[in-house]
């Protein structure tokens, strides 16, 4: 069966399309605005497109990718079935990071939009009456990820500056995956997976404090903002993950250690 990669070119839709081509399977990118896309059988879908770092100034293109492709391949296109990538910041707020758990939003919060527009293409899928799935997919990290989000920006100024800033306290809290298990987390649920919804995370979140110890390790001066904030999230619930798919995340720190010993001795390598 043929997997459709929307939003392919990007950092994970590139590397579940990697994953698929060197195991064998067909696999297709379309071009933006194809419109073969409502023509041609799509197999399986595997929706990546999506804005993540720069949602807080982005807020039109925020939605349009997070939906409008979206609401377009639900009413319009032939397909096996179609596995929608969320996030976890979705659990902003909330009592539990369980799959089922109720989720609280604030409409005027500006980084709620994201959550928002998330959660909408959430209930699309799952309430469009065709066969879908959704992934609450936490910080993904690795090789190719690029300068935007938080950790790329942090190597990208270890190497150009020989120092980095940290605007949020080193107290402050985030569970990461690396990139090659969030793809063999998407394409197991993708292939095994009977709930709706699927968390990808680790569950073992990690602390600014151990990101800037190994930045400190390598020689790259660390300083923080003044009057930092603490952002904490709670450890993501992945037992619905490993019970359906037999699939669990590795802890990033020795992942992370070793890329940022390659990444400030090569970063081109690594682009």
């Amino acid at each position: 069966m043929t997997t459709t990669v929307l939003g392919g070119r990007g950092f994970i839709g590139r590397h579940v399309v990697a994953r698929l081509q060197a195991q064998g399977h067909a696999c297709w990118v379309p071009e933006r605005d194809d419109p073969s896309l409502f023509i041609r059988p799509l197999g399986q879908v595997i929706y990546c497109i999506g804005i993540t770092a720069n949602f807080r100034t982005q807020p039109f293109a925020t939605v349009d990718a997070n939906l409008g492709v979206l609401r377009q391949v639900l009413e319009r296109a032939t397909f096996d079935q179609l596995l929608y990538l969320s996030s976890t910041r979705v659990y902003d707020g909330a009592d539990s990071t369980d799959e089922g758990a109720p989720l609280r939003v604030q409409p005027g919060w500006p980084d709620h939009l994201y959550n928002l527009s998330k959660l909408m293409g959430e209930s699309l899928a799952l309430s469009s009456g065709r066969p879908c799935r959704v992934a609450r997919v936490c910080n993904v990290i690795g090789p190719g990820m690029g300068p935007t989000n938080f950790v790329g920006a942090l190597l990208h100024a270890a190497h150009s500056n020989g120092a980095v800033q940290f605007q949020t306290a080193l107290a402050s809290v985030k569970d990461y995956v690396w990139i090659d298990d969030a793809v063999e987390a998407l394409l197991a649920i993708a292939q095994r997976g009977v709930e709706p919804i699927y968390n990808i995370a680790t569950g073992q979140p990690m602390r600014h404090a151990a990101l800037a110890q190994m930045l400190a390790h390598h020689g790259v001066a660390v300083s923080v903002a003044a009057d930092a904030p603490v952002v904490q999230f709670p450890p993501v619930a992945v037992q619905r993950l490993q019970r359906d798919t037999g699939t669990l995340p590795r802890p990033v720190a020795p992942l992370l250690s070793a890329w940022l010993a390659s990444y400030l001795s090569n970063p081109k390598e690594h682009a």
